[in-house]
């Protein structure tokens, strides 16, 4: 079993059903005519107002429960450096660049770009040494095929389009008309999807090094999101200088941004920050096809978006692959803890005959 036992699995489930949630309100957020820019600040701006204090209470509590020998760790500059450089990476350039892609294409399609991650993060993983894979080994091949097949469901929701299926609500709850499809920005907004996966992936593989570092989750995930914030500030200020369109109003653009801050953007980089620490980060990003499965049946019923059978074969070849990695990788810890049980009950042997040994030297001693 990957480190962290069950907790690891239920956690990847609920980060993939937070990330449905929010994919679904995004692009709602986004169809209503919010801008992107300007929700990524104030999405940024939230999750830092309930993040930092909530790190610095913790942190007070810590240090006042801590003994003098053992002094919980402290920020230094080189690794205030690291966590801004890393919320420039995922957090503003990532997640403007997803969410503009994400406007001008669907909630669907949005969901099957990031399952790329599981083949960009496992390679980001071999070339940093974090994982491994023995082509001659059935786990090894497991792990292999089930990425080739991961990606052969991305594939054919990218290009195979097929039968629709209407919505399945008459009346849907975030209802907004249906956009002309452009195929030059439909292509474009893809390949940005992906370009944005990539840098995604590699964040995922940088919380690892940097937890070693500094093993504060939650002061680390509210450094990256005010930092995220002050960046997302200045690229918002020159996308959009007309304050007027700054505002928001009880409407969706306001529960949007509730949610991507607070369960969006905390919840969720302090999950996959923990996930990634416990089990990995190739083992998060392999439960994404749970995340476009959720997006597909709530797309139809909120979005009343129209849902087309390639997406829902790719989305199938999409969880027989993350259900064949996941085999792979139990089968090859199950190889594991093999491999060293025998030389634990090796040892255990020695020991009893040792004191087998001694008892009989003792009796003739007695007799």
């Amino acid at each position: 079993m990957v480190g962290g036992g069950k907790k690891s699995y239920v956690v990847a489930v609920a980060i993939q059903a937070l990330y449905a949630g929010l994919f679904i309100i995004s692009k709602a957020a986004f169809d209503s005519g919010i801008n992107t820019y300007v929700f990524i600040f104030y999405r940024l701006t939230a999750a830092t107002a309930l993040l930092l204090p909530t790190a610095l209470i913790n942190n007070t509590c810590r240090r006042s429960r801590s003994t003098a020998s053992t002094p919980p760790p402290a920020m230094s500059c080189r690794l205030l450096l690291k966590l801004f450089l890393c919320a420039l990476l995922g957090n503003t350039f990532t997640l403007n660049v997803y969410n503009v892609s994400l406007k001008q294409t669907s909630a669907t399609v949005g969901t099957a770009a990031s399952n790329s991650m599981p083949v960009i993060t496992f390679l980001l993983a071999l070339v940093l040494k974090m994982e491994t894979i023995k082509l001659r080994s059935r786990s090894g091949l497991g792990k292999l095929v089930g990425i080739m097949i991961c990606l052969a469901g991305v594939l054919v929701i990218a290009f195979y389009i097929g039968p629709s299926i209407h919505p399945l609500a008459h009346h849907p709850v975030f209802a907004h008309k249906l956009q002309r499809i452009n195929n030059g920005e439909w292509i474009r907004a893809t390949f940005l999807l992906i370009l944005a996966c990539t840098t995604w992936s590699f964040w995922i593989a940088l919380q690892v090094p940097i937890l070693k570092e500094y093993p504060n989750k939650l002061m680390a995930t509210a450094m990256q999101c005010l930092f995220g914030a002050l960046q997302s500030f200045v690229v918002a200020a020159v996308a959009e200088r007309d304050f007027q369109k700054w505002k928001l109003g009880l409407d969706i653009g306001l529960l949007a941004v509730l949610y991507s801050a607070f369960l969006g953007t905390g919840a969720l980089m302090y999950l996959q920050a923990w996930c990634a620490e416990m089990s990995g980060p190739v083992f998060v990003v392999m439960w994404n096809p749970l995340a476009l499965v959720f997006t597909i049946f709530c797309s139809l019923f909120f979005l009343g978006e129209i849902v087309h059978l390639g997406s829902i074969l790719g989305g199938a070849l999409l969880v027989g692959g993350l259900y064949m990695v996941l085999w792979g990788k139990s089968n090859e810890e199950e190889n594991k803890m093999l491999s060293v049980m025998p030389e634990e009950s090796q040892v255990q042997g020695e020991g009893t005959i040792t004191q087998d040994k001694h008892e009989e030297e003792e009796l003739t001693s007695q007799v």
